[in-house]
């Protein structure tokens, strides 16, 4: 089993067996409790204050610091293996906001990928790296990444077996994003929970697509 933790934004906890990653942590003007939880790996997908916060996390953890269009990082631990996929903040290759990268966790219970603040559809070359998913986990609040629509095309491209939708509009949040529904309303199989953790394995995903959107971490 995984257990995969949304402390809100970009910001998930996910624990394979033996080993934890955290994932774009956000400074305290975000909105969100700050995550206080040690873990073994970080990673950030680009250098903005509401994706790249490690100052206030406990222990010291391995840092994966996103390459953008340089090489990627990689790394392994019990059993996981990281790459890094250089991808844009934008539609115009970084041109405004600069690059992205997009994290990819391969693991025999379970593969995953976090796209970051993804802000363009992606090339058939991404699409190939990204291809065999378990569970993706999408920004979808448009202004600064893909919009719902978008991150819905995406989906269809991609065609992992979950999606969990991230970078949205909440009543925690301290700047405006859309909200979830201009992405969840593009599906049938759409689950809301109460909770703000899930543990999954693969063999009980099955092999159609399913939505879950999970409460956000209210306290850290």
């Amino acid at each position: 089993m995984v257990r995969i933790t949304w402390h809100g934004h970009a910001c998930f906890r996910l624990e394979w067996p033996g080993v934890s990653v955290l994932t774009d942590p956000f400074d305290e003007t975000v909105g969100y409790p700050l995550p206080q939880v040690p873990v073994d790996i970080v990673t950030i997908s680009h250098e903005h204050y509401d994706h790249n916060y490690t100052a206030g996390l406990p222990g010291q953890p391995l840092l994966l610091r996103g390459q953008g269009a340089n090489s990627p990082p990689v790394a392994k631990a019990a059993g996981l293996e990281i790459t890094g996929l250089p991808s844009y903040h934008d539609q115009v290759q970084g041109g405004k906001r600069g690059p992205n990268t997009i994290f990819r966790f391969d693991h025999p219970e379970l593969r995953i990928a976090h796209l970051g603040d993804l802000g363009h559809l992606p090339t058939p070359e991404l699409v190939a790296e990204l291809s065999g998913l378990d569970l993706l986990l999408v920004p979808v609040g448009g202004t600064y990444t893909i919009d719902g629509a978008e991150a819905a095309q995406l989906v269809r491209d991609l065609r992992p077996r979950l999606v969990i939708p991230m970078h949205f509009q909440t009543d925690a949040l301290k700047f405006e994003l859309a909200e979830v529904t201009s992405f969840t309303q593009h599906f049938d199989l759409v689950s809301f929970s109460s909770k703000s953790e899930v543990s999954l394995s693969s063999a009980e995903l099955g092999s159609e697509l399913k939505i879950l959107v999970l409460n956000y971490l209210s306290q850290a």
